[in-house]
């Protein structure tokens, strides 16, 4: 079962506020999940601190995310969605570090962190 406020933000497009979440600076091993259906979404490999109060990774695992355009809040943004079971869990923007230079900025009540 679901948090409110996990369910407000992957079914219905919410934002936590930033700095809030746990997982914004966790840096243990491991993987982090959706918490609505438990797809793996990204490693620990990926993660770094953005410095934007939300947990960022600059690229999900393989086939995890699917992404389409946002056009919500009076601004084109790309959206970021689980591949399992289409929750909302963040952005993704052009502005992250090598290799990709994308930062997938997640909302970390929408996944869960399991150590490896």
């Amino acid at each position: 079962m679901l948090s409110p406020a996990a369910y407000n933000v992957l079914r219905r497009q919410g934002t936590e506020m930033p700095y809030s979440s746990p997982l914004d600076m966790n840096f243990r091993k491991g993987v982090y999940s959706c918490a609505g259906c438990d797809t793996a979404l990204f490693s620990s490999d990926a993660k770094y601190d953005s410095h934007t109060g939300w947990p960022s990774f600059w690229k999900p695992l393989p086939h995890a995310v699917a992404t389409r355009t946002d056009t919500s809040e009076m601004m084109i943004r790309t959206e970021v969605l689980c591949s399992g079971c289409g929750g909302h869990l963040g952005h993704v923007f052009t502005d992250g570090p090598k290799p990709t230079g994308l930062r997938y900025c997640m909302n970390g009540v929408a996944m869960r962190f399991k150590a490896a």
